[in-house]
């Protein structure tokens, strides 16, 4: 694709090096900053530049957050006893918007995949097993994708945290197999938060 300028160029490329957005959606979306206000195409250059700079994950939980703890660990009005062990900030968030759940959360940065290099040690495990020994955690809750990563995840999980004296569940199979929890309607997944059923009766021992 020729570009009959290499400030366009420069845009659309770095537009479509962002998932998800080939080279003719960036063009079309650089082409429709360009007749933004200046005022606006700062705004929008600005707002990247700050979440370089001022970002921070929750020394907690490990979500996205503005400040060192996160505004749902810092609400004491949340139930201090359970923990929701979720993927990513957007699983969090979808569970968020069902508003069937009101205790805290554990965002671990991913799935356990052998074929893309992700093993348990560059996940937030460890943090997790640490958190629920030097906390008053009564239970935990696995909200990871159906997929074969997922149930892998939870069953590791699970082995590392068995022997505690703590309830161990997981959300209700409601959900398809191979699902992705942040594509799941609000009303389906705040049932299966709602429906949780002990995790060892998820799997054949």
């Amino acid at each position: 694709m020729k570009f009959p300028s290499k400030i366009v160029e420069n845009a659309v490329n770095q537009l479509s090096s962002l998932p998800g957005i080939g080279k003719k959606s960036a063009l079309r979306l650089v082409l429709h900053m360009i007749k933004q206000d200046t005022s606006n195409i700062n705004n929008f250059g600005l707002s990247f530049v700050d979440l370089s700079k001022n970002i921070n994950y929750c020394k907690e939980c490990y979500s996205i957050s503005d400040h060192d703890i996160c505004s749902i660990c810092s609400n004491h009005k949340r139930d201090q006893n359970t923990i929701c062990v979720v993927e990513d900030i957007r699983v969090l968030m979808s569970i968020e918007k069902t508003m069937q759940y009101n205790g805290k959360y554990h965002v671990i940065g991913g799935l356990i995949s052998p074929i893309d290099g992700i093993s348990p040690e560059k996940l937030r495990i460890n943090e997790l097993v640490e958190r629920i020994k030097k906390t008053n955690i009564s239970e935990v809750i696995f909200a990871l994708s159906t997929t074969m990563n997922g149930d892998t995840t939870n069953f590791y999980i699970y082995n590392k945290i068995k022997d505690m004296q703590i309830k161990i569940s997981s959300i209700a199979r409601g959900i398809s197999i191979g699902d992705e929890l942040e594509y799941t309607d609000e009303m389906t997944l705040g049932t299966a938060i709602t429906s949780r059923l002990p995790y060892e009766n998820s799997f054949i021992k």
